[in-house]
């Protein structure tokens, strides 16, 4: 079974019944100072973490005295305009104390479905981590509509944990893990400590939501441990609502953990091969040998550019002699690379009129053969 120690990079999902109170509306401040306990904790280890919070639509409702039920859109959207400013600063008052800096990131699903946002999204998230910032990320729901929406953090920590590649997802939840059944519903149920692969059976077995104040029902976690665990990231269902929740799951607490099926690196560029190129750049033989060693693809090495391709495409990696040696995820459109190819990195914001990424294709989306 898997522990926490095994962890690099690690997203914590946090439901909105752990962190509001479902009488008052009032947010749990005790469990939440707990909770940047653990994240320190997990920081002083030099691991990544980031934040996956429900709460800003519980939170706003308290304070506009919004009825306790299936609010409608309109009302979802004012609640989590009033929400999203007071979960950040609870967020930023509970980690500053621990010498821990926040960062509140808004997404929304078009900004997984779309590459280029997805890119952009991937790049704020990497650039935040590197700075040792602990994101706090929630879905937009003051601009989300049903049509856009994940509708469900369950869902949106999944994608999360594979656009930074985190090699562990744990859902903080009401229930200690997934069940062969409603254990409220039925004594048998049996608690499983490790799922390896999700079967039928297994999907079969889910539940609905057991929460007034949540929407992810163990349906919605078996989505998110197929997405997790498909692009290499282990996945665990935990019980949250104890103190210090990350460290009793360290120490053994009741969860379920389901297995990644690869590693975040391999998947990622599994996913970047299946793609179809939209386009190809010929490299010199500097840039072969350089990107050979594990570098980034930069301007400078590229001698011919052939397309039409847009930024966010796959792209064919080509020798001098013409020789396809990968594919990679592109940072620039075709028109733009035909601009900057042979220059230096230094040069791009004098030939393009604007600020540019240093790497054409950067290393981590790259997949050589």
């Amino acid at each position: 079974m898997a522990t926490l120690s095994d962890g690099k990079r690690i997203v914590v999902k946090i439901g909105s019944a752990l962190l509001v109170d479902r009488a008052t509306g009032k947010l749990r401040a005790e469990w939440l100072h707990s909770l940047a306990q653990d994240v320190a904790w997990l920081k002083g280890q030099g691991k990544d973490v980031v934040l996956v919070s429900s709460g800003s639509i519980a939170l706003g409702r308290g304070v506009l005295g919004l009825p306790a039920t299936t609010l409608a859109l309109e009302q979802s959207q004012a609640a989590a305009a009033v929400g999203q400013i007071r979960l950040a600063r609870a967020y930023e008052e509970a980690l500053e104390p621990h010498g821990i800096t926040t960062a509140q990131v808004l997404v929304t699903l078009e900004d997984s479905a779309d590459r280029r946002r997805y890119l952009n999204s991937r790049a704020t998230m990497e650039q935040l981590l590197s700075l040792g910032v602990v994101p706090i990320v929630n879905e937009n729901d003051t601009v989300a509509t049903d049509e856009i929406r994940f509708g469900d953090n369950d869902r949106l920590a999944a994608q999360i944990a594979v656009t930074v590649a985190a090699d562990q997802l744990i859902l903080l939840s009401d229930v200690d893990g997934f069940y062969s059944a409603n254990p409220n519903d039925d004594p048998d149920a049996i608690r499983y400590e490790t799922v390896t692969t999700i079967t039928p059976e297994i999907e079969a077995q889910a539940g609905d939501a057991g929460s007034g104040l949540s929407k992810g029902g163990m349906k919605t976690k078996l989505m998110a441990a197929k997405t997790a665990t498909a692009a290499g990231c282990a996945m665990a269902i935990s019980e949250g609502s104890p103190l210090r929740p990350l460290l009793a799951l360290e120490n053994g607490a009741n969860a379920t953990w389901f297995a990644a099926q690869s590693d975040p690196q391999t998947a990622r560029k599994l996913w970047i091969t299946a793609m179809k190129p939209r386009g190809s750049v010929t490299l010199d033989a500097g840039a072969v040998a350089a990107m050979s060693r594990g570098k980034s693809l930069l301007p400078a090495g590229v001698t011919a550019v052939q397309g039409p391709f847009a930024r966010g495409d796959s792209i064919s990696i080509l020798t001098p002699a013409g020789h396809t040696i990968g594919y990679g995820l592109t940072r620039y459109s075709s028109r733009e690379a035909e601009i900057i190819k042979g220059h230096q990195s230094s040069e791009i914001e004098e030939l393009l009129g604007s600020p540019g990424r240093a790497a054409l294709i950067h290393r981590d989306d790259l997949a050589l053969s």
